[in-house]
């Protein structure tokens, strides 16, 4: 994803969980997500298991503040697939996040299933929202504009993304940036989205913000610095909401279609990523004391704790029960209907 200066960096994302709890919450996610790219890509069930190895390996190597170094010493050694993905962040510009997001490159928003028009009156509750110093301070944020740049609300819709977005606050923003005397305005799209409760075990004696979009926030701020940045915690409609500017370089990383040895470098290597997110918020001696405790639930036989291939193995059925129990329904609407 891209940081403000509109430099790249491979970091978490979906956030809307997070809360300050045990950390093997995450490596378990992780896992997961690795299990599936496995399945989704024909590899055996045996690279699944080497993944989650590798992914321990990584992790454990970047808590302790030793990940594996490239000859220049510039952070982890990246897979080649993450290399590219990189390279290609990097060339991307509005035009191209305009066409991925909106299908557009104009300065609307196009309607049509993946966006519906606002009211009257929610445009312009948007757009007293764009009015405030903020959300201002968040969109001119790049160095190119002093801060007190004036910007302009051009287009708004409702924003239908998947099934998390449906009876919930999902808003794109098409915003108009004044630059410097000389240069040209900038078109910026920003997310509305409405912050919900997380289902996420947290600590008991956590002290984290009563609002779910400073929660939000705060973790995007510590897991996820690049993206945290450019996120602000707000309210609309009376219900607590983030707002988060999109870049060009935002690119998800597609898992899939992956040989063996590549997907136990990715595993490692995103598992770095999230070992050293976990080591910003530990000192030295809770970084060792669960550095101890993973060791402690190696197997003789797979060189992760058991309790993270248990908790993968389990989630993997519940998600393939769920999506079959989820088929045979949508076929037995589509036979009442015929």
């Amino acid at each position: 994803m891209g940081d403000v200066d509109e430099d790249v960096a491979v970091q978490v994302r979906d956030l809307d969980q997070t809360v300050l709890g045990n950390p093997a919450h995450d490596l378990v996610r992780l896992g997961l997500s690795l299990a599936m790219a496995a399945r989704e890509s024909d590899l055996p069930g045996v690279t699944t298991a080497k993944m989650l190895e590798e992914m321990i390996v990584g992790y454990q190597a970047s808590l302790l503040g030793r990940p594996q170094q490239p000859s220049n010493g510039r952070g982890p050694k990246k897979p080649e697939s993450i290399r590219i993905v990189l390279k290609k962040a990097l060339r991307r510009t509005w035009k191209d996040l305009f066409e991925e997001r909106l299908e557009d490159t104009t300065p609307d928003i196009p309607l049509g299933a993946h966006f519906w028009p606002l009211s009257a009156t929610e445009k312009k509750v948007v757009k007293e929202l764009f009015s405030s110093n903020d959300v201002r301070r968040l969109v001119t944020l790049p160095s190119v504009y002093d801060g007190n740049a004036g910007i302009e609300v051009v287009d708004a819709a409702h924003w239908v993304k998947g099934c998390s977005s449906l009876g919930r606050i999902r808003i794109a923003v098409l915003v108009r940036v004044e630059g410097p005397a000389g240069s040209k305005r900038k078109i910026c799209l920003v997310d509305v989205k409405e912050a919900a409760t997380a289902i996420a075990p947290h600590y008991k004696d956590a002290r984290m913000p009563r609002s779910n979009a400073e929660r939000i926030v705060m973790g995007a701020k510590h897991l996820a610095p690049a993206l945290g940045k450019r996120m602000l915690a707000a309210r609309l409609y009376g219900k607590a909401v983030f707002l988060r500017e999109l870049l060009p370089q935002d690119l998800k990383f597609d898992l899939k279609n992956l040989c063996e040895k590549e997907a136990m470098k990715i595993a490692r290597y995103l598992a770095v990523v999230v070992g050293q997110a976990h080591a910003r918020q530990l000192d030295g001696s809770g970084r060792a004391s669960w550095k101890r405790e993973l060791d402690r639930h190696h197997t003789k036989s797979l060189d992760a704790p058991s309790w993270l291939w248990a908790s993968v193995v389990d989630l993997v059925a519940i998600h393939e029960v769920a999506y079959l129990a989820h088929c045979r329904k949508c076929a037995m609407v589509r036979a009442r209907q015929t």
